[in-house]
């Protein structure tokens, strides 16, 4: 049996692009792809992969799920054997022996280390939001950066305050075991003294891929302090520094998006430059890049701009990193700042949609930047040789000899040197490289073609099926079904609900008392008085319920854990078969309206509608109970029932506005 901490694992590296491309032909739809579905034979597209969700739905045949559902329904596969063909795709070694209780023992142990760490990221939030230190001192550090709240509340962002056992504290008030805290790293233990690693410094959480806080960065504020400027954790069970880049859980889907990933050094840099609108921008928290961080961007894109201060000995001292790049199949670019910025002041010096423009106009591709930095402003014949023969290092680490071949033309005709030069150089080092063990960076899979966007008609969808005119987000879904028992229509009502939870349950809406609160909350305080029929449906809700009691809301890579059913109702309700395409927005100037943007309507009116119906069959099911009975008080207490229910019935029907009361 493979272990659980293999299967987590497994399912942290697994990505649903790379593995579905490699057996299905995707075409770019919007912000999904789609293709024929590999299940059986149609002639219009009704396959989705959403790589955001990491899901995959097939419309056709009503199959969907993660990559090892695909897998299994693909190639009749067992659960087993779908994680073992993942982990060999990405070079996992497998621990099938079966597990004993030390080792389930061992799991539990993981959950409660980012137990511990989710506490102490919400406890340093407190601290910044809801304490007189922390205000005056953290949250103005901040205000003084010109950071937003939107980007501190996004970032989760927090201060420690300046106390030898603050953290420890609040831990021991709330029951959790000290023990857990030195071992996520938030407590340091000397000889008899305890104290906390973090204290009066504002905290940065780094979040592992799927959002997970793994640790922390913390920067004093202090002039006189005597310590290092920035903090971090030190590596634990759950966090190794050099697999990690902060910003990559906030940075992922835009990454993908904009096949393009931003690299800088320090956290600000990378709070900054997502506040100014470039959101696909990761940080190596100021150590060498490594080979796993140059595998992580790649499972997002294959293309890096690295961006460099304008320090010209630092950039030098950094030419290492675009070396581990090129060499890891990344296709590279730099951007270097005037002296004396870097990407965080130029940002906010520029604004966001300047420094933008600046990026594109000053990109350039590593040849182009080497020989600027290296050959610019020089007439020393030696200093040209080897700026040359480290350009052309360079170029040999490409593991694709087109591409080796095309950069080969380019230092050329760049710099003016014989290619047949530079050729037999190249050779050279390709030689004198292969007699060396190489250390391969790529994932182990085919590398993935370029999808083209694909072209509609005004009248189709992106499947080339006619549209039909959006849906009114508040009309009533099951007026349409005349034939439906009561009992129908409320489990599809009571399915409405969990379907906004999934999708919009982190959002913010206005609450009861106007201030934002989240909308899982807001659903689940409005359906405190409702009973769920549906069994399947209440075992969501309760998932929802207990995790909101825990501070969390629920998300789909959370169900995704759960039980066969709850992950197929989870991809059937977080999938759109329809999404428009951008290209109708560009050429047609269309724009429909998205219930996203009017969350809080739209999720009264659903848990309206549903009250409404269970109204409706309380009143059917009370007139027979009236007819049923033969005793007058009985029938006299039923009477009465049936007026106080005829008056909510008109009342919510009155709030909803479309409902016609019989």
């Amino acid at each position: 049996m493979i272990s659980n901490h293999t299967i987590e694992e497994i399912k942290n590296r697994m990505d649903i692009y790379e593995v579905i491309s490699e057996f299905v032909d995707l075409k770019k739809s919007g912000s999904s792809f789609k293709a024929l579905s590999p299940f059986t034979d149609e002639k219009t597209p009704s396959f989705m992969v959403s790589p955001a969700k990491n899901i995959f739905k097939c419309f056709s045949t009503g199959k969907g799920g993660d990559a090892i559902t695909f897998l299994m329904e693909l190639d009749g596969l067992s659960y087993m054997e779908a994680l073992r063909f993942l982990a060999k795709k990405y070079g996992i070694e497998l621990e099938e022996e079966e597990q004993t209780e030390e080792q389930v023992n061992a799991q539990n142990e993981r959950e409660s280390l980012f137990i511990a760490l989710n506490f102490a990221k919400d406890h340093f939030v407190k601290n910044l939001w809801d304490t007189e230190e922390g205000k005056n001192i953290g949250l103005s550090y901040f205000k003084e950066r010109d950071f937003t709240d939107e980007t501190i509340k996004t970032f989760e962002l927090g201060y420690a305050l300046d106390q030898w056992q603050g953290l420890m504290d609040a831990a021991a008030q709330k029951g959790y075991n000290e023990s857990y805290l030195e071992r996520a790293g938030l407590k340091i233990v000397k000889e008899d003294k305890a104290y906390d690693r973090f204290r009066g410094r504002v905290t940065f959480p780094i979040h592992n891929v799927s959002g997970k806080v793994i640790a922390f960065g913390a920067r004093t504020l202090k002039s006189n302090e005597k310590g290092p400027k920035y903090l971090n954790s030190p590596e634990t069970e759950l966090y190794t520094k050099s697999k990690i880049l902060y910003g990559i859980f906030q940075a992922k889907n835009e990454i993908r998006n904009q096949a393009n990933c931003y690299l800088v050094e320090g956290y600000t840099d990378v709070t900054s430059l997502y506040q100014g609108g470039i959101k696909n921008v990761v940080a190596s928290s100021g150590t060498s890049l490594t080979e796993d961080q140059i595998k992580l961007i790649k499972r997002y894109s294959e293309n890096v701009t690295v961006l460099f201060d304008g320090d010209k000995a630092g950039i030098k001292a950094s030419m290492r990193g675009i070396d581990m790049m090129l060499s890891g199949g990344l296709n590279v670019k730099a951007v270097r700042f005037p002296e004396g910025e870097d990407p965080d002041s130029y940002c906010k010096q520029l604004g966001g949609t300047a420094f933008k423009t600046y990026l594109e106009e000053n990109s350039l591709d590593f040849i182009s930047f080497k020989t600027e930095l290296y050959i610019s402003g020089t007439d020393d014949p030696i200093k040209r040789a080897e700026a040359i023969r480290e350009i052309v290092h360079s170029i040999s680490l490409i593991p694709d000899p087109i591409k080796r071949t095309v950069y080969t033309q380019q230092c050329s005709n760049k710099l003016g040197i014989d290619e047949g030069t530079l050729v037999t150089e190249l050779n050279k080092l390709l030689l004198k490289e292969s007699n060396k063990p190489r250390t391969n960076y790529t994932s182990g899979s085919p590398s993935n073609p370029s999808p083209s966007m694909g072209n509609f008609p005004p009248d189709m969808s992106p499947f080339g099926i006619p549209m039909e005119p959006p849906p009114d987000l508040f009309a009533d879904p099951t007026d349409l079904e005349e034939k439906a028992t009561p009992s129908d229509i409320i489990q599809q009502q009571e399915r409405e609900s969990i379907r906004m939870l999934i999708n919009y349950g982190e959002e913010l809406v206005e609450g009861f008392e106007g201030e934002e609160t989240q909308l899982a909350q807001y659903i689940l305080t409005e359906c405190e008085d409702i009973e769920f029929t549906t069994p399947i449906y209440i075992e969501m809700m309760d998932m929802f319920k207990s995790s909101l009691a825990a501070g969390k809301v629920t998300n789909l890579h959370d169900l995704m854990g759960g039980s066969e059913e709850i992950k197929k109702v989870a991809v059937d309700l977080s999938t759109d078969r329809y999404e428009l395409s951008p290209n109708w927005s560009d050429k047609f100037q269309i724009s429909v309206a998205h219930e996203r943007d009017a969350l809080k309507k739209s999720a009264f009116g659903n848990i309206l509608r549903l009250k409404f119906r269970i109204i409706r069959k309380m009143i059917a099911e009370n007139i027979e109970n009236i007819k049923n009975s033969t005793d007058e008080a009985e029938i006299d207490e039923l009477l009465s029932m049936q007026t106080g229910l005829k008056q909510m019935e008109m009342a919510i029907a009155k709030e909803l506005g479309n409902v016609t009361v019989r």
